[in-house]
């Protein structure tokens, strides 16, 4: 491999960003994906059928719509080079401490005056349910449009992440965490709005409590959303996302390079129909 093609594959984050991210469970970076790219991946989002296709509604307490696409398996296609490249890959790499593969991605679409909120939650209050025994998990968010309080954009409580897993269950007819415990919570670590420039990304740890509001705004939130496991955390049963499977990293260039041709193949989206969709939370 050429000295060119191994720069490709450096840490993409630097030790502060990391040490703010074991500190306080998410840090933001800024124009991870600059404008050229950014506009791509919109257009991409806007124009792929097989997406919209398989994208289902999620409901919150009120009745308002959450459009979401979900598949387990990158491609080579444009989502492929996104959740593949090595400035989200690589910067997983560094905060969970070693080789990551692919948990899941999904295209969280929220509406102008429809989209619907997300209660509190902790993604690994989930993902434990699926077999993995420990909080090796991460996510990263990339803005596509612009986010913020209008339009719902996500929101965290900071640190909370050093709480453990918090029980999730049904309250008050949500499946979500226990309202007691995020309450208490509350009172003692900061609320941040994380609102964020299209084509930003925010990477945020597995425990890490986070909701957002319904969008009140006439502007579409259009987020993507990579999730990633630990190689070490292997799931000890089979479950509806996948086990350890080797995730073959891309350079970041691949996704000019790749454009707007779409691989209806790629995507192994998930179906619908699927009742364990009703868990699945930006």
């Amino acid at each position: 491999m050429g000295k060119q093609h191994m720069s490709e594959f450096n840490p993409p984050l630097s030790e502060q960003q990391v040490r703010s991210y074991k500190e306080d469970g998410y840090i933001i970076v800024k124009n991870l994906f600059n404008q050229e790219e950014t506009d791509l991946l919109l257009s991409a989002a806007e124009e792929d059928k097989l997406l919209h296709e398989k994208a289902f509604d999620v409901k919150d307490k009120s009745g308002k719509n959450t459009r979401l696409s979900l598949w387990n398996h990158p491609g080579d296609d444009i989502w492929g080079a996104v959740c593949r490249g090595n400035r989200i890959v690589g910067g997983m790499e560094q905060l969970l401490g070693g080789e990551v593969y692919h948990y899941h991605s999904k295209l969280m679409l929220k509406e102008p005056r429809e989209g619907g909120a997300w209660e509190w939650h902790q993604d690994y209050g989930y993902w434990y349910e699926n077999g993995c025994l420990y909080p090796y998990m991460g996510s990263c968010l990339i803005a596509l449009n612009q986010a913020d309080k209008g339009n719902g954009c996500l929101q965290v409580i900071k640190g909370s992440h050093h709480m453990g897993r918090v029980e999730h269950g049904k309250f008050g007819g949500q499946f979500c965490a226990d309202p007691e415990r995020v309450e208490k919570a509350l009172e003692q670590l900061e609320l941040v709005h994380c609102e964020l420039e299209p084509g930003s990304g925010l990477f945020f740890h597995g425990n890490l409590l986070h909701r957002s509001d319904d969008n009140t705004s006439e502007r579409s939130r259009w987020s993507l959303i990579c999730c990633y496991n630990a190689a070490r955390n292997n799931p000890f049963k089979e479950h509806h996302h996948p086990q350890y499977t080797p995730l073959k990293k891309m350079p970041d260039s691949a996704l000019s390079r790749i454009g707007m041709k779409l691989s209806s193949s790629s995507g192994n989206f998930m179906d619908k129909n699927d009742n364990t969709n009703s868990r699945e939370r930006e």
